[in-house]
């Protein structure tokens, strides 16, 4: 069983996003922002195997995460979304990654 992150702009409905989700073979955790980043972490013994991070949280904030995480953990993928493919992209994107990196 993998730990993913997923951070978005908004507070992920997990329950929802998960009946999405094709890789059941995951723990899902969610936050909006770095605090929520570290709390997560921490929660978990700083064992988080990949983040998945929405393009609508300000890019101050995504280097702050990816900053924290790099220093934290040797083992963490990080996954940026790109702002193109808008909301309805990310469920792809996540199913991309959760598919294709995490077994």
């Amino acid at each position: 069983m993998k730990n993913v992150l997923l951070l978005g702009r908004l507070a992920t409905n997990v329950p929802n996003l998960q009946t999405g989700i094709t890789n059941k073979n995951i723990n899902l955790f969610s936050g909006t922002n770095l605090a929520e980043v570290k709390a997560v972490f921490s929660q978990n013994n700083n064992q988080i195997d990949s983040v998945i991070m929405g393009a609508g949280i300000d890019i101050e904030v995504r280097l702050e995460v990816v900053n924290y995480i790099f220093e934290i953990s040797k083992g963490t993928t990080v996954h940026m979304k790109d702002w193109n493919s808008g909301p309805t992209g990310m469920l792809p994107f996540v199913n991309g990654i959760l598919n294709n990196f995490i077994d």
